[in-house]
């Protein structure tokens, strides 16, 4: 009896830690597009005037427990930049191998620059936040053909939600390895409450208006 009331104290904790998660994504991310929704149009009219085509570019990623779902992010590279990427795989610079990251790429347009620098590009994925896909805070989601790479180690990254902000993005961005990058998220996944979700938050604002380490 003892044991199965702990078991049902511990079920109703993590019930409510994921409750509260959920609150604080749902509320945060109203906020944010509506408090936005300028930027969103002056990107939207910026985008389109660089480089004619759509204002928003769709991929699929993987999500928890390897499930497939469509990202949103404002379009920063020219149309068709998906077809030239294997010209240009013998330029990747990440050092593990598993992420594709050129930090001059020429598929990158004027704007893309600037709203990378700044991840105003990746701004759209509060709607993925939303509807549930992701989380404010979490593993950055992988590509399938990254995830299909990864080891039994990497793979617990996919043991929650992905986020549009982790521990690696507010502490070097792109100029973290992909291995440390586990190793922080990870570190995360294993600690992860409430007050360390708001922090990162806090943390993410002074780290994307100084644009350190994105490209």
């Amino acid at each position: 009896m003892r044991r199965r009331l702990k078991v049902t104290a511990w079920e109703m904790t993590v019930r409510l830690a994921r409750g509260l998660k959920r609150g604080l994504d749902i509320m945060v991310s109203v906020l944010a597009l509506i408090a936005l929704l300028p930027l969103f149009v002056l990107t939207a009219l910026a985008i389109y005037a660089d480089n004619p085509g759509s204002i928003f570019y769709r991929q699929v990623r993987i999500g928890k427990d390897g499930r497939r779902f469509w990202t949103y992010k404002f379009r920063s590279m020219v149309v068709g930049a998906e077809q030239m990427k294997a010209k240009l795989a013998a330029q990747n610079e990440s050092r593990d191998g598993v992420l594709f990251k050129i930090r001059k790429d020429p598929r990158i347009t004027r704007v893309g620059v600037i709203i990378r620098k700044f991840s105003i590009d990746e701004l759209p994925q509060l709607v993925n936040v939303l509807k549930g896909d992701m989380s404010l805070v979490g593993p950055r989601p992988p590509l399938p053909q990254e995830a299909a790479q990864y080891t039994l180690e990497q793979h617990k990254r996919l043991h929650v939600k992905p986020g549009i902000t982790c521990i690696w993005q507010v502490s070097g961005r792109s100029e973290i390895p992909f291995s440390e990058q586990v190793r922080l998220d990870l570190e995360y996944i294993g600690s992860a409450n409430l007050c360390k979700d708001i922090m990162i938050l806090l943390k993410t604002i002074p780290a994307v208006l100084t644009g350190k380490g994105a490209y």
